[in-house]
């Protein structure tokens, strides 16, 4: 989607694993990996072409300069058009699974996601979640934990909903990705927002 001699964006589909797109990547081009995105889950990937983008690209992700919005499709009409949403995320490495708690307990970590609701379908909603920690699955499970599962998703999801529009992979795009950068390699990045061509809708026909 974007290349330049820095850092290259890749916009990824549904159901390509993330180290899988990284491997050709990186035969190809020498790309570096910097974040994955669920296998099931489509859109933007930020890769560094060398060693100075990367540690820039691993920096910003680690001190929350990389602003990832996402777009979803999730069950149920939204009593909030729009919330900042705070709970507590605890991994089951051997399941891997995780549950989302309203309050503190051991092993878990605080997580906060925002969301605003866009169209509304009726039973479904296309949804804007911007992230405020990254977790492990976080937005399934956290949408999940306050009754709006996204549309499609068998491990967080309403399996009975799923089954009736027939889908069997979550509808979640990592649709917009940006960075702030103040000096440095990637300087001329700053502020700059890539977007994804995929969009959070149901497969054609359902």
């Amino acid at each position: 989607m974007y290349r330049d001699e820095n850092i290259l964006i890749a916009d990824k589909y549904a159901g390509v694993n993330a180290e899988g797109l990284f491997c050709a990547l990186h035969a190809e081009s020498g790309a570096r990996f910097i974040h994955r995105l669920d296998r099931n889950t489509s859109g933007l990937m930020a890769f560094a072409l060398n060693a100075a983008a990367e540690r820039e690209l691993l920096a910003a992700f680690r001190e929350r300069r990389a602003e990832k919005i996402y777009e979803a499709l999730c069950f149920h009409p939204f009593a909030k058009q729009s919330e900042m949403l705070t709970a507590y995320l605890k991994k089951d490495e051997k399941a891997a699974h995780v549950r989302v708690f309203s309050r503190p307990c051991a092993g878990a970590e605080r997580i906060r996601t925002e969301y605003a609701v866009g169209e509304s379908f009726g039973e479904y909603s296309r949804v804007e979640i911007r992230l405020h920690s990254g977790k492990t699955h976080q937005i399934r499970a956290h949408m999940a934990f306050i009754g709006h599962p996204v549309v499609g998703d068998e491990k967080y999801g309403d399996e009975a909903l799923n089954k009736k529009y027939h889908v069997s992979r979550q509808v979640l795009v990592a649709k917009r990705l940006s960075f702030r950068f103040s000096e440095g390699a990637l300087a001329y990045l700053d502020g700059k927002v890539f977007e994804s061509a995929f969009c959070a809708r149901l497969p054609e026909g359902k």
